[in-house]
């Protein structure tokens, strides 16, 4: 086994197979997605913590983005693809006929890979969800700005520039104004779908400090190809394999003891 115990986040004591109510943010459950004829998800169940960093790992192809996906609905936008099974949020199915897919939305923010800022400034980056919403209140724009850029720990970095054009940050930077946009809104769910596959060692660090402090106040969710980045930034890791969730626990004991021999191949380079 690789000891990997040096960078693991400390142990967790939520049992996340058998979480109360006031602890679970989300609950999967039975959740199975198909595009087309080809079933890409099988019996998926889970409960995501509330106010925790979990992780999702696995070899390319395996679901994990396509099960990150599911929790904002972004797999509506695909038209082949429909779903079996339930994900709760607050006790409602999100994928009920009655939900508002926008609202669901505001609730769940999601970052994706690579930094995607719109063609506006910095601050008009910030505050356009708080625009959507009929928010042009100066103040609140200003104070929203502001709180969000220090949230995604890149306000003094850019505190002198708001007014300039967002494509003329770094791609770190950019990234963390992605974030600073997603949680303007003030999202209980923040989904990271790889959000520094793209960055460079010195970005993919200031990103993973930035992780630890933002589980402070939002559930984080996060896809990651690297398991030592998993290892370092998650509470809870859930490794899957060919669309079946194969073990979910705390990172210590997956990355340490895992149960599933399976799991130890896979974090032990025997595949992936």
């Amino acid at each position: 086994m690789i000891d990997m115990s040096s960078n693991l986040t400390d142990v967790v004591s939520l049992d996340v197979n058998n979480l109360s109510a006031a602890d679970t943010a989300l609950e999967i459950k039975n959740l199975d997605l198909f595009y087309g004829d080809k079933q890409a998800l099988f019996d998926v169940s889970m409960k995501i913590p509330k106010k925790q960093v979990t992780a999702f790992i696995g070899p390319s192809g395996c679901g994990k983005s396509t099960l990150l996906r599911c929790i904002n609905r972004m797999n509506d936008l695909v038209d082949i693809c429909h779903i079996k099974g339930d994900i709760n949020l607050h006790d409602k199915n999100i994928y009920d006929r009655d939900v508002d897919v926008a609202t669901l939305r505001r609730n769940v923010g999601m970052v994706f890979q690579r930094p995607n800022p719109f063609p506006k400034s910095i601050y008009e980056n910030v505050v356009y969800g708080l625009r959507l919403q009929g928010i042009n209140d100066k103040r609140r724009l200003d104070e929203a700005a502001e709180s969000s850029l220090r949230g995604a720990a890149i306000w003094d970095e850019v505190k002198d520039r708001l007014h300039e054009n967002a494509f003329g940050l770094s791609g770190g930077q950019q990234q963390r104004l992605v974030i600073a946009r997603a949680i303007a809104i003030e999202p209980e769910i923040l989904l990271l779908d790889e959000p520094t596959s793209a960055l460079d060692p010195i970005s993919t660090l200031v990103i993973e400090e930035l992780i630890t402090e933002l589980k402070k106040k939002f559930t984080v969710v996060i896809v990651t190809h690297n398991m030592q980045q998993a290892a370092r930034v998650s509470d809870h890791t859930a490794f899957m394999y060919m669309g079946k969730l194969v073990e979910y626990s705390d990172t210590n004991t997956l990355f340490t003891t895992p149960a599933k021999k399976q799991t130890e191949d896979y974090i032990t380079g025997k595949y992936g």
